[in-house]
């Protein structure tokens, strides 16, 4: 037999629901597979432009497309999914009139969890916010997620108390974004606050989408699930690949250092010479990162006995 019969094949796999991808969402989901591989690879290649000490841009954004391009092989082999009962049997309604139970793709969860933090840093490190509105931004996102996917699992209507949970986290992501890391990129100015407005801006419009694709697909059932796979695969595409061109084409002109972000180079333990603590008080550099803040300063990283350095950042 020929074509794609990854649906065939797996069907004894787990239980699966009335409503469920047809062959046509398969092939899609391979094909989003597809260009998030693609992208993995040309960003990886593109690393090899950079110093060593700046491609941690690089890697974090291969990262994402590279997990995303796993998550969507596993939903193109209509693997990862548990039937939920739907909460809202729509009869009469060409799409998903069938459905008694709906497949619920938890792959995708497991990507979001652990790629959307990931977008956050490249955005939050390029406009040199402090550690701990970072870590604060993360739990965010990491909560978002986590609502969607219990919002997700649940037949009635309790189903919505976690998508208030979830829009709650993006509206802080998006304070933190729109208003407290663009003061940052501000400070930092040039490449790195241009790059900042650009992709921050889009990313932020791309991901108030994701919620108005739940209500559609997970949480209305209103839509097939073919047509969530046609909805989450643009949005990802966009959100990945589409992001992680445009930042990477921002930091063409951009060193780690302009950041902040001081990469420690291990290779003078290879040519024998020891780490000297002391060159990192005088540097006024954390040894493992960017110190007291991420963000780093514009000005002397020392300052003369009883003056002290302006920063941006300061924790």
């Amino acid at each position: 037999m020929s074509g794609n019969q990854a649906l065939n094949t797996n069907s004894v796999i787990g239980q699966h629901a009335n409503l469920e991808i047809t062959n046509h969402g398969s092939d899609w989901y391979y094909t989003v597979c597809a260009v998030m591989g693609l992208f993995t690879l040309l960003f990886m290649a593109h690393s090899f432009t950079k110093p060593q000490g700046d491609r941690i841009f690089h890697y974090i954004t291969a990262g994402i497309t590279a997990v995303a391009c796993i998550a969507y092989y596993a939903m193109g082999s209509n693997l990862g999914q548990v039937p939920i009962q739907a909460q809202f049997i729509r009869p009469a309604s060409r799409w998903v009139g069938s459905a008694g139970s709906r497949e619920i793709f938890y792959a995708r969860y497991i990507d979001w969890m652990i790629t959307t933090p990931l977008l956050l840093l490249d955005l939050l490190l390029t406009a040199g916010v402090p550690t701990p509105t970072i870590l604060a931004t993360l739990l965010a996102d990491m909560i978002m997620i986590g609502t969607g996917l219990i919002g997700a699992l649940t037949r009635t209507r309790y189903k919505w108390g976690f998508w208030v949970f979830g829009m709650a986290s993006l509206f802080f992501i998006a304070y933190e974004l729109l208003f407290d890391a663009r003061r940052h990129a501000n400070a930092l100015g040039g490449a790195a606050k241009k790059t900042y407005m650009m992709c921050g801006v889009f990313l932020l419009f791309i991901w108030f989408l994701y919620p108005i694709a739940w209500g559609l697909g997970e949480g209305g059932n209103v839509i097939h699930p073919d047509g969530e796979a046609a909805f989450y695969g643009v949005l990802d595409i966009l959100a990945k690949p589409i992001f992680g061109l445009l930042l990477l084409w921002g930091h063409r002109k951009i060193s780690s250092s302009q950041l902040g972000l001081r990469i420690r180079n291990r290779s003078h333990i290879a040519n024998g010479e020891k780490y000297n603590h002391g060159d990192v008080q005088r540097d006024g550099i954390h040894p493992e990162g960017p110190g007291e803040n991420v963000g780093g300063s514009s000005g002397p990283s020392a300052a003369a006995p009883g003056h002290s350095v302006a920063s941006h950042t300061n924790v």
